[in-house]
């Protein structure tokens, strides 16, 4: 180093120097809502990348409930196995995906106990692309539960006379209602304290809605004022909208149902979740 470097060197750093530098190059612009959301969409597919348990109840799951009413309970219900599973089969996959939805609360809970979130709050970032990221990678999540029990499903005699066609619809829309009502459980995680409450909280809901429809047994089997519980319980029409489009039929009124109510699931959930969310300490 000569003389006149470490004079450079030794020199103060003057105001205007500093402010040249920072201005010598042209700013970038900000990032939008959907690179964002895509971005922290990535990172909650990293993490399971790196913490690959998490996905043992979009796989062991389905199968185990899927193998255990069709073989325990099918010859009873229906006679045989393999009509059952054709009635089956549709349910499991409605109450694989509706169940998985609540890892989505657990998980964000998780970071916010950590202080993850907090660091997402400071970045200079569209405010609920984490939120929505986070659920958008879930959805990942719900296409490999789905293909799961739909290829167990072929592999024990499953036929859907809709066909493929029908089967992808059948998907996309239980994709759409597992996105929606996940906003039940971001909601819940930003007002519960740990993420063992959440996950009380959330099977307290999710067990009589999955069990009290017309996912195992037709309702027409049960007491008349059964029924009329199951009739108006959101998973019965999803699970129906679901059947009927493997089946080859296609139950346009239940399919607006199903739509209108994910409309509500967002509506109601999501403005709720976003002002937690902003007034989160």
């Amino acid at each position: 180093m000569n003389a006149t470097s470490a004079e450079q060197a030794s020199a103060p750093v003057t105001e205007d120097a500093l402010r040249s530098v920072l201005l010598a190059g042209e700013r970038p612009s900000s990032p939008g809502p959907v690179l964002t959301s895509l971005t922290f969409g990535w990172r909650a597919l990293l993490k399971i990348k790196h913490v690959p348990e998490q996905l043992v109840d979009v796989t062991i799951f389905p199968i185990m409930f899927t193998l255990m009413f069709t073989y325990l309970f099918g010859g009873a219900l229906a006679g045989s196995t393999q009509e059952y599973l054709q009635f089956l089969l549709p349910g499991i996959l409605v109450q694989a995906n509706v169940m998985i939805t609540m890892n989505t609360g657990i998980t964000l809970n998780t970071d916010i106990q950590k202080g993850v979130f907090d660091r997402f709050r400071s970045l200079p970032v569209w405010r609920p692309s984490p939120l929505v990221g986070a659920l958008l990678g879930d959805v990942m999540r719900y296409s490999i539960g789905s293909a799961i029990v739909i290829t167990l499903g072929l592999v024990l005699g499953f036929r859907p006379e809709g066909g493929a066609v029908g089967v992808v619809l059948s998907v996309v829309l239980l994709l759409v209602f597992s996105f929606c009502l996940s906003w039940l459980w971001t909601m819940l995680s930003l007002i519960l304290r740990t993420p063992n409450s959440v996950a009380g909280i959330s099977m307290m809901v999710m067990f009589p809605l999955t069990f009290v429809s017309n996912i195992f047994v037709d309702p027409k089997t049960m007491p008349g004022w059964m029924q009329a519980v199951v009739e108006v319980n959101p998973i019965t029409h999803l699970a129906t909208v679901v059947r009927g489009l493997m089946d080859g039929s296609v139950p346009a009124g239940e399919i607006g149902w199903v739509l209108v109510s994910s409309v509500l699931l967002v509506a109601v959930f999501g403005p709720i979740t976003m002002v937690l969310y902003r007034n989160k300490k």
